[in-house]
């Protein structure tokens, strides 16, 4: 191949293909350091007691992160991904020392709102570049590898940190992690990463896929496909909104020390990221229609029995299946919409169907907070559920096969 030369394929292009499998492990990793330990952080250095109060933090980082996911996606041809990349990795370099020192808890929401910057802008990034690296063909497995490392890593990290939290105490020392991980993320940006915008011009020569006129309206709500699939991301990250919050909040009720909390809560992005090697796979030989409709209709009928378990081993089970079910939808929502875009749109198409999506967990923890202050945990549980078994049947009834 020359110099000038652009191959398509995963085989073409392995070495940046794995570096940034590793960056967006080290993404996922700057999520996982609060997924177990922040209630509990909210409660014990601020006093914080509503269910609405603490779930503000992941209304902060939703908001701003789905915002930043659709300026990405917009910005993405006009900047090169690997600068938005590498700014992304910048912002996130205060987060951990706001969290050690945060004198209010407005401090600590201003911490989020720059860790929700940071993921959009890096994980955006490296899912558009991963996938301008492979081409049509294996699509869902690039997805399935990019999605495996992000949320294995947030789900290693959550572990960690609640392990860090019950031997040293909820701050600082599990913070420390955090800023190694922006350190080391930034240095493998900067060193490593090469930017993908010629592969989009090469596989525009041969795409037979239309352009939109309006890529917004047709994302959102025209394009049975593409509004379809962002109905659901956005039911998704809803419902794992109220599992991020309210999760280590019903586990405490129940009586689980800190360690078993980190274990259950880490079990679901774990099984979610593992699970992901598989069927991002599997969404490029399988009907992504019923991948779709079989991952949120499992994710919702798994979140309508949690409030009747109470054993330490069938919560773990319950977080495995509830893992099971959004592996089955995350890389194949991605693969779906880059399927369904014409290859100078597809960046702006994943940023507003990201956009969707990531407002989801605002809107999940806005919701989940204000039902469970009202009228319980269980009651917050239960509308959750069965807004995403409602999503699996939009899926159903609406989007073409695919």
């Amino acid at each position: 191949m020359t110099r000038d030369k652009v191959e398509l394929g995963l085989k073409a292009n392995w070495k940046q293909f794995t570096i940034l499998v590793i960056v967006n492990a080290f993404v996922g990793g700057m999520v996982g350091l609060e997924r177990s330990i922040f209630p509990e952080f909210a409660h014990e250095v601020f006093g914080k007691e509503s269910y609405t109060a603490i779930l503000s933090f992941i209304t902060a980082f939703g908001i701003t992160k789905a915002i930043t996911n659709y300026f990405t996606g917009k910005l993405a041809n006009k900047f090169g991904r690997k600068n938005l990349l590498i700014a992304g990795w910048i912002i996130a370099l205060p987060v951990p020392l706001l969290l050690m020192y945060a004198p209010s808890w407005g401090w600590v929401i201003f911490s989020n709102v720059l860790l929700g910057i940071n993921q959009g802008l890096t994980w955006s990034s490296t899912v558009v570049m991963k996938i301008d690296l492979v081409g049509e063909k294996d699509r869902g497995f690039a997805m399935g590898l990019n999605e495996f490392a992000g949320y294995f890593a947030v789900g290693m990290v959550a572990l960690l940190s609640g392990y860090i939290a019950s031997e040293y105490g909820v701050t600082p020392y599990p913070f420390y992690l955090g800023l190694a991980i922006a350190v080391v993320g930034l240095l493998m940006s900067i060193i490593w990463v090469k930017d993908t915008r010629k592969f989009v011009h090469q596989e525009s020569k041969t795409t037979q896929t239309e352009k939109f006129d309006n890529v917004f309206i047709e994302t959102s709500f025209k394009n049975k496909t593409l509004s379809s699939v962002s109905q659901a991301g956005l039911i998704n990250n809803l419902n794992d909104g109220m599992i991020w919050g309210l999760l280590p909040i019903l586990l405490l009720s129940l009586n689980f020390d800190t360690d078993s909390i980190a274990v259950i809560a880490s079990v679901y992005p774990a099984v979610w990221g593992i699970g992901q090697l598989f069927t991002g796979k599997m969404s490029d030989h399988f009907s992504k229609k019923k991948m779709l409709f079989y991952g949120m209709l499992l994710q919702g009928v798994v979140i309508l029995l949690l409030p009747f378990s109470s054993n330490f081993y069938v919560l773990i089970g319950i977080s495995a299946l509830l893992g099971l079910g959004t592996a089955l939808v995350y890389p194949t929502f991605l693969s779906t919409i880059a399927s369904a875009t014409q290859p100078h749109q597809r960046a702006e198409s994943i940023g507003i169907f990201r956009l969707w999506r990531d407002l989801g967990y605002a809107f999940g923890a806005i919701i989940s907070g204000i039902v469970a202050d009202a009228f319980g945990i269980d009651a917050s549980v239960y509308l959750i559920g069965c807004l995403t078994v409602i999503s699996a049947f939009i899926i159903k009834l609406r989007m073409p096969k695919i």
